[in-house]
């Protein structure tokens, strides 16, 4: 008996935008049947391949031009990787799929570090990573930084990622607002990124797709000034993939375009997936434990637990003459600090 087929249409799209004065992002669109990746945009209809789709954005910062390194090389590195381990594997799995995607990007991440290092023009260049990969109808989400995904299903917008910066930890412990972490000054320090450090935690979710699903991925030159409810307004009204893009790169753009905006947008199609439905989306912890699998995070729409070990001891600052300030203090050292500033509001 044939399996229903599951299909998508996607396309993608990054633009310089208003203020910077060259683009430090990059996406990525794979099957992982080991065939090239698409890096141009490219409006595609396509079946998803038995071992998988792959879908990334990364937004790289360091300076002169080892943002735009450190962004490419993320984006070669975890499609290769993803490529070799999951076709390497004997027993294919949704266990293993997502083990193999979480592998990939902290492979990515050691090759990032360990080029920094031999590389002193370089040293300290990083980029954010947001991967998502795609079996038969499950969505798999890596995540390391502030780019984000987004699912739109029916007329709502949801965030599937959690940002790994300073305002989205102070909104998890009641500190902030989310409309206060959207309009800080601090919004743009990340706690983690690609390459500044040998090891990474990556945030690791997953998703049951229904028909007509749309999958966006951006970075945060769109997600900083545009909302969930405008995305959902646009995917409403658009059915092809390429107005999408188009749309939500000129609104980012006339609402000054503050830095550089990539997207990557996907409908997912067939009768391999179920109808959609009016229930909310389902959210799961992928391993049944933390200490089993620490770096694991349910998507974003279910609330999080706070993660232990309080602010990390590094934190990384967008925008700065260099593109990426260190800030080397230790845990102790920046809850002192971030109670000192709470305090002087």
């Amino acid at each position: 008996m044939t399996t229903p087929a599951i299909f998508t249409s996607h396309y993608a799209l990054t633009d310089r935008g208003q203020t910077r004065d060259h683009n430090e992002d990059t996406f990525l669109v794979a099957d992982l049947d080991g065939g090239s990746a698409l890096r141009e945009p490219r409006a595609t209809q396509r079946p998803v391949s038995p071992r998988g789709m792959l879908y990334l954005v990364a937004d790289g910062m360091g300076g002169a031009a080892a943002g735009e390194i450190a962004s490419e090389m993320a984006a070669v590195e975890i499609h290769q990787e993803m490529v070799d381990r999951w076709s390497a594997l004997t027993e294919a799995s949704e266990v293993a799929f997502a083990d193999a995607l979480r592998a990939a990007v902290e492979a990515a991440n050691t090759r990032l570090h360990e080029y920094s290092v031999a590389h002193p023009e370089v040293r300290g260049m990083g980029t954010t990573a947001t991967v998502v990969g795609v079996l038969e109808g499950q969505l798999y989400l890596a995540q390391v930084g502030d780019s984000r995904g987004y699912l739109v299903r029916g007329a709502n917008a949801r965030q599937l990622t959690r940002d790994q910066s300073l305002t989205q930890r102070l909104v998890e412990v009641g500190e902030l607002t989310e409309e206060e972490a959207e309009a800080s000054e601090r919004r743009n320090i990340i706690l983690q990124a690609l390459g500044p450090d040998p090891r990474i935690k990556v945030d690791l979710s997953w998703q049951q797709l229904q028909r007509d699903d749309v999958l966006i991925i951006c970075s945060d030159g769109l997600s900083s000034v545009v909302r969930r409810d405008d995305i959902a307004s646009i995917v409403a009204t658009e059915t092809d993939m390429q107005p999408i893009c188009e749309r939500l790169v000129a609104l980012a753009n006339e609402r000054g375009g503050p830095d550089n905006i990539t997207v990557v947008a996907v409908r997912f199609h067939g009768e391999g997936l179920p109808e959609l439905t009016r229930e909310d989306p389902g959210y799961h912890e992928f391993f049944t434990s933390e200490e089993e699998r620490p770096g694991l995070r349910p998507t974003a729409v279910f609330p999080a637990a706070t993660p232990a070990g309080g602010v990390p001891a590094v934190a990384m600052r967008r925008g700065s003459p260099t593109g990426l300030a260190l800030v080397g203090i230790g845990v102790g050292m920046a809850l002192v600090a971030l109670a000192i500033w709470l305090t002087s509001r």
